[in-house]
């Protein structure tokens, strides 16, 4: 069983989910539209098959993905986002924003589709819609589950 953080942060614990080598990518690829077994393992140069389908087994198990048997035999599923995982486009879309300023080689940029302008990240008030900002984080106290 892989090590796991046990940081009470919201990073370390997102990071025991989609932090292992290959994980967000896989789930990059299943976000740009492929949604096969083999589609999703030509995207991702480099990568095996076992840990290819240990990866997709996981982000099922944690509600990232959905599998759905399309064909009994062999048996294959195709793969498609949840909720959950439709929401990482935009980490993808921070990644590809802070690659753009940062690497030395960048592939990507992120444009706004009707003027072409690259685009930055905004935050706003979820009650009020407004642009916020200034940012803080803050702690959120837990309550123990009862058992």
């Amino acid at each position: 069983m892989k090590t796991k953080y046990d940081i009470p942060c919201n990073i370390a614990q997102s990071l025991n989910i989609i932090g292992d080598r290959w994980t967000l990518l896989i789930v990059h690829e299943i976000l740009t539209g492929k949604t096969l077994f083999n589609e999703i393992k030509k995207g991702l140069n480099g990568i095996s098959s076992n840990l290819l389908s240990e990866r997709l087994k996981y982000l099922e198990e944690e509600g990232i993905i959905h599998a759905e048997l399309y064909s009994h035999h062999p048996p294959r599923y195709s793969y498609t986002l949840t909720e959950s995982g439709l929401e990482l486009e935009h980490v993808f879309n921070a990644l590809i924003i802070w690659g753009s300023k940062h690497l030395n080689n960048c592939y990507k940029k992120l444009l706004d589709a009707q003027s072409g302008e690259e685009v930055e990240i905004g935050y706003y008030s979820k009650k009020t819609g407004e642009i916020v900002d200034q940012l803080k984080v803050v702690a959120i106290e837990t309550i123990p589950k009862e058992r």
